[in-house]
């Protein structure tokens, strides 16, 4: 090959470099055909966590409002705001705040980009509240999705970690106090083991609260601890549990819908091929063996390829999260008060709006409110699919016996017990306003909160009785606690004022 021939294949190679770059990504080519498009899916390094197909029920928006992807949209904001904030903060007290001002004041669209990732942060929250209540009330955690709901739950759990250890990074009075708050909580048990005798040999409550902040005070050891943790132990733990959620998903048969599903979905018949006799067997890596996956026995009627059907849905999902968290960062700063003081408190000093229905109780008692009820509450949750065997009513709102009408039934009586119950604490006191020397055990197990959880238990009951079915009873028990976490976060973010006393409004506040 001459000179010149060297060249010109040299040129040739170099104008081919883009498509055979395409190429050499999409090793299944253009997805313009179902199959191609499945290839697509199923060979892609990502995308492979999706169905190759998706049924034409979940992608309508009152299957699920988006509120999945919306979580998962939150976060990545919150992932790629995080990192830029990372170039400018510093995890050490006494730079920390000045360190928040120079994002806040000085960088450039620094503020803009706190904000963004302080709403991001909290529609997380939100979104993840509000889509396991979607799950629960279209009763997605049936078989086989049981472990996929724990894996919701743990998933909850993590992402109020990571909320929460974001609080404190700003290092400012809200933060120092808020997380002052938390570490109280977090040594809550020894009002169980004062109260017993047992501190002294047994200490829980102790040890739990050395293990959050690394010493017995906020300072640079809980910065510290709280920023390895808010950037790189918990989003790693979140992403894994991400992806698990979404291949169980996949593995599980896509989203829960009703056995008539199709029939809804109405449209067009004949168009995908379909079983004629339904399948016994299904083929594994090892061997033919039985079929056990939610795969077997369906075919792929009211089915359409999730390339591009899906990926428009999950786009319009994100895009209107971050329309949302663009929208509110524009409007509403993050706050920032003053540097932190340990010898000035807070008055009221308060926790994240995500924790205020927990403070509220707290304020009762410290460990049923900060420890015992909430443990109650997420083991009864994550108990809950393998107590409810049933079947009617998945897929569907509320569906089950009862149904809507029992949920708004529930709903009056969960609103009407814990402002009942409230309003007694609030304007008659309780045991120890009554009786100076009440043994502390006593006030540890008999409060306000373990009364309302008491009502709301005793309530399900009822319910599982008058329907004969546990899935009437947990969705009566459900919708009670989630009218009663609604109405304790409102008492706490507006009512509660200096020294935890009740205010109908700011104005009404004592002055210094």
């Amino acid at each position: 090959m001459s000179r010149g021939q060297g060249m010109a294949q040299f040129l040739d190679n170099l104008k081919a470099a883009p498509r055979r770059f395409a190429e050499s990504a999409w090793r299944s080519g253009t997805p313009n055909t179902d199959r191609s498009r499945s290839s697509f899916v199923f060979g892609n390094v990502f995308l492979h966590l999706h169905p190759v197909r998706t049924h034409r029920w979940s992608l309508r928006w009152s299957t699920t409002w988006g509120l999945g992807i919306a979580s998962v949209s939150a976060f990545l904001i919150t992932l790629v705001t995080g990192v830029l904030l990372m170039f400018y903060y510093k995890p050490y007290p006494d730079v920390a705040y000045d360190a928040i001002k120079d994002i806040h004041f000085v960088v450039p669209t620094g503020r803009f980009i706190r904000n963004l990732h302080r709403w991001a942060g909290n529609i997380m929250a939100v979104s993840v509240l509000l889509h396991m209540a979607r799950t629960f009330y279209t009763a997605a955690y049936r078989k086989p999705r049981e472990f996929n709901w724990v894996v919701g739950m743990v998933l909850l759990v993590v992402t109020l970690g990571l909320a929460f250890t974001g609080y404190l990074l700003p290092w400012d009075q809200l933060a120092y106090w808020a997380i002052t708050i938390g570490a109280n909580i977090a040594q809550s048990p020894r009002e169980v083991t004062d109260a017993l005798g047992m501190t002294a040999v047994f200490d829980p409550g102790g040890l739990q609260k050395l293990l959050l902040l690394g010493s017995e005070d906020v300072g640079a050891e809980a910065l510290i601890r709280f920023y390895l943790l808010h950037v790189m132990i918990l989003p790693l733990v979140l992403v894994l549990l991400i992806a698990v959620h979404f291949w169980r998903i996949r593995k599980d048969g896509g989203l829960t819908r009703p056995e008539d599903a199709d029939r809804r979905v109405g449209g067009p018949a004949g168009i995908h091929p379909s079983f004629t006799e339904a399948p016994q067997k299904t083929y594994h890596l090892a061997a033919v063996v039985r079929g056990r996956t939610a795969a077997v026995g369906r075919g792929p009627e009211g089915t359409v390829p999730a390339m591009p059907h899906l990926f428009y849905a999950e786009m319009a999902a994100l895009m209107l999260t971050v329309f949302v968290c663009l929208l509110l960062s524009l409007l509403i700063d993050a706050p920032l008060k003053e540097l932190a003081n340990p010898s000035v408190p807070e008055n009221p000093a308060k926790a994240p709006w995500y924790f205020l229905g927990l403070q509220e109780l707290v304020s009762f008692s410290a460990f049923m409110g900060g420890i015992g009820i909430p443990a109650i509450v997420i083991l009864g949750l994550a108990l809950i699919p393998y107590l409810d065997r049933e079947t009617t009513g998945t897929g569907e709102w509320f569906g089950g016996p009862g149904g809507g009408r029992l949920v708004a039934g529930s709903a009056v009586f969960g609103l009407a017990a814990v402002l009942l119950v409230e309003t007694f604490a609030i304007r008659l006191g309780w045991i120890r306003e009554w009786w100076l020397a009440a043994p502390q055990i006593l006030i540890t197990l008999v409060n306000p909160g373990t009364v309302l959880t008491l009502i709301y238990a005793l309530y399900s009951i009822w319910l599982v009785r008058r329907h004969q079915s546990g899935r009437a009873g947990a969705l009566g028990l459900f919708t009670c606690f989630l009218c009663g976490f609604v109405v304790l976060t409102i008492i706490g973010t507006w009512f509660r004022g200096p020294n935890w006393g009740f205010y109908w409004s700011r104005a009404h506040w004592p002055g210094h």
